[in-house]
């Protein structure tokens, strides 16, 4: 319940925008040295879509740089739009999955049964998915092909492609605001958090409450009402969490935590890969095997120790090098 009303899908969200404005990012600062921004933007994500596929195929196929390269190809020719216009665009955009999942709500009982049918896992199926990840390389490579195939050709058309890029164009409207960067008042970040945290944490609450009355179900949560109470939910507490961090940031807060958060943002790209890379080894066949056996509080604990071991690597890797390993490759 912490988990799903605190994390999920509110730190996929933060990502998505932080993206978007990495996009305008760049870009600004390359016009203003007069470099050119359109064939170094789409030879930028061509290559990170060559990563996210290599991420996806041959480490874990729950990657979601393809994603954000395919969503980056279209966002680029939005980026002049002022805030109001990205805000309402993206503000669009993610209605699109939205109705979608309501949609089926209000199918013929024979088409929702077939859906469903789709989304639901059975015993047998869980077993081989346990035993593959279990097993050995191939076991596991077999199987996330698999998986990444679903991904690809299904969950980012029907979903994850509309849900990302709408909050990306939500991020180039904050970037453009200077929300983002600190630059607005104390005022302005205390209502983000109140309007938030005010709207999210009874939506993320409810969700908790539906879920836990349909024993955590699967396909009540990815269909209908079941996905708009955290959708929209985990949207509102992520702008909520970028209030705290901005007052946090204006109140030079915590500042050794805040360089620490900042080595680790500035190698992202690396810190995503080692994130998939020590997560595999620690639970798949070929590594330490853990994959189905870890319980919820074990699986919390996993999370703190990798996020620690980043959080003490990453400044002492930047105080030898100008960029992350994986940065300085995608250069």
């Amino acid at each position: 319940a912490l988990s799903h009303a605190f994390a999920d899908m509110k730190f996929m969200a933060l990502f998505s925008m932080l993206f978007g404005a990495g996009i305008v990012l760049v870009t600004q600062t390359r016009s203003a040295k007069g470099l050119a921004t359109l064939g170094h933007h789409y030879n930028r994500n061509i290559w990170l879509l060559v990563f996210g596929m290599i991420h996806a195929y041959l480490i874990w196929y729950g990657d979601i740089l393809v994603t954000y390269a395919l969503a980056a190809f279209v966002l680029y020719w939005l980026r002049h739009l002022r805030a109001t216009w990205l805000f309402t665009c993206g503000a669009l955009v993610l209605c699109v999955p939205l109705l979608i999942n309501l949609s089926l709500t209000l199918a013929p009982a024979d088409i929702a049964q077939g859906i469903a049918a789709d989304f639901a896992s059975s015993p047998e199926d869980i077993q081989s998915e346990i035993a593959a990840y279990r097993g050995t390389w191939s076991d596991a490579f077999a199987q996330r092909i698999q998986s990444s195939l679903d991904l690809h050709l299904a969950a980012i058309p029907g979903y994850l492609i509309w849900r990302a890029g709408g909050l990306m164009l939500i991020g180039m409207g904050l970037f453009k605001t200077g929300i983002l960067a600190g630059h607005r008042s104390a005022k302005v970040y205390n209502r983000l958090v109140i309007a938030g945290l005010g709207l999210g944490l009874p939506l993320v609450t409810l969700s908790v409450v539906k879920l836990t009355q349909n024993n955590y179900d699967t396909l009540f949560g990815q269909l209908g009402m079941g996905l708009a109470y955290n959708y929209v939910g985990s949207i509102a507490m992520a702008l909520g969490y970028v209030g705290i961090i901005m007052r946090m940031v204006q109140g030079n807060g915590w500042p050794g935590l805040q360089k620490r958060l900042a080595a680790v943002g500035r190698t992202a790209f690396s810190n995503y890969i080692l994130q998939s890379l020590i997560c595999t080894c620690l639970f798949y066949g070929f590594g330490l095997g853990f994959f189905g056996y870890v319980e919820r509080w074990g699986q919390v604990l996993i999370v703190v120790a990798v996020w620690t071991l980043q959080l003490l690597i990453a400044p002492l890797w930047l105080s030898r090098y100008r960029f992350g390993p994986l940065e300085w490759l995608w250069r």
